[in-house]
């Protein structure tokens, strides 16, 4: 396979677009030179090196499991450093690598990207021929021989013991949903603390997920232990890959890291209710919730309020809140309104058919609506 890969090319593009310290010489805002020096060490004290949550025989979360396990089959010595460990390391390499999260895979002080690209590239064999490129040496190692994976799933190994009809049962269902959340209880009925506090995160987050109760199935509970190589409850996964448990999804929500990790999944926030209706609101400068069309109102107070809109000339937007009975009542209560029509200006409610009524009375109207 020809070495000029594209996985690698994007990557670089994107450093450059994005301002890589290793595209530009300037020292990153916010990083000072003791932190940039120490971090450039860490980054030239081995030919690979990995910046990763855990250390390579105990990885804290399934993207740095992933990138491991990809080092070991590609029969690579690497070095690690385990992030989690030195907060200021940890936030530094972020600015100094223009890159949000972790894991972080170097190749001769040259950033190769995170889990997605690793998995890319490997799958390619590009990571092969970017090794070969940068004499590196590929044989085996200690560090090969830590875990043999089985086909890329989580972390498998071939000497799980785990039986293939239990091992497909549990891809299916880590698989059944892009967020998949192993714990103890249900979402509406957690059974532990550490549980509740994943779910609240994740609604917090607006994130759409399954769940499995692993307290109903003793099989399922001892068996996802060993295939992910993970001892304790809850377990979350996105897009099939173990992240960790409570402590891990907190902190990620904190740093930000977990909202870039489901971005960068292609995963994104549940549109609630409230959304749906501040974009309604907000989706022309004066917007009237009435019944029925402009054209065809259904009762005598839209009708009335159509009519005083167009004789002042006031363009306007509308919504027929007889099509839609979840908007028509959860917009009385987010304007704590309870009659139709509402008319609103750039967000906010101005009132129904008497004070636009009263409004044009006092020639009012159009002047409210336009300042």
């Amino acid at each position: 396979m020809a070495a000029g890969p594209t996985v690698l090319e994007t990557v670089r593009e994107f450093a450059k677009e994005n301002g890589s310290s290793k595209v530009e010489s300037q020292l990153p805002p916010g990083l000072s030179d003791g932190l940039e020096k120490r971090i450039q060490q860490l980054i030239d004290s081995q030919a690979v090196m990995l910046f990763m949550k855990g250390s390579p025989k105990e990885p804290k979360c399934g993207f740095s499991r992933k990138v491991v396990d990809i080092l070991n089959e590609e029969k690579v010595k690497f070095g690690s450093f385990d992030i989690l460990t030195n907060d200021e390391v940890r936030e530094g390499l972020k600015k100094f690598s223009n890159w949000p999260t972790f894991p972080q895979l170097y190749c001769k002080g040259e950033l190769l990207g995170g889990s997605d690209i690793a998995i890319a590239m490997h799958e390619s064999g590009e990571l092969k021929e970017v090794f070969r490129d940068h004499g590196i040496d590929i044989g085996d190692s200690n560090e090969a021989k830590v875990a043999e994976p089985n086909g890329g799933q989580g972390g498998i190994t071939e000497s799980t013991g785990l039986s293939a009809t239990l091992t497909s049962r549990l891809a299916s269902l880590i698989s059944s949903s892009a967020v998949m959340l192993f714990m103890k209880g249900k979402p509406d009925e957690p059974k532990c603390g550490f549980s509740r506090k994943v779910v609240d995160i994740l609604q917090e987050d607006k994130v759409e997920f399954g769940s499995f109760d692993i307290l109903t199935d003793d099989e399922v509970r001892q068996g996802l232990k060993v295939y992910s190589n993970w001892s304790s409850y809850p377990q979350l996964y996105i897009k099939g890959e173990l992240i960790g448990g409570s402590d891990i999804v907190l902190e990620m929500q904190k740093s930000g890291e977990l909202e870039n990790v489901l971005a960068e999944k292609g995963i994104t926030r549940k549109e609630t209710l409230e959304d749906r209706l501040k974009k309604l609101i907000t989706s022309s400068p004066v917007m009237l919730f009435m019944k029925g069309t402009p054209d065809a109102p259904r009762c005598g107070f839209s009708s009335k309020v159509v009519n005083a809109l167009r004789n002042e000339d006031v363009s306007f937007g509308s919504f027929d809140i007889l099509s839609d009975e979840e908007v028509r009542q959860g917009l009385k209560t987010f304007s704590n309104w309870p009659t139709f029509p509402q008319i609103y200006y750039k967000g906010e409610l101005i009132g129904g058919c008497d004070i636009v009524m009263e409004l044009r009375d006092n020639g009012e109207l159009k002047s409210t609506l336009s300042e």
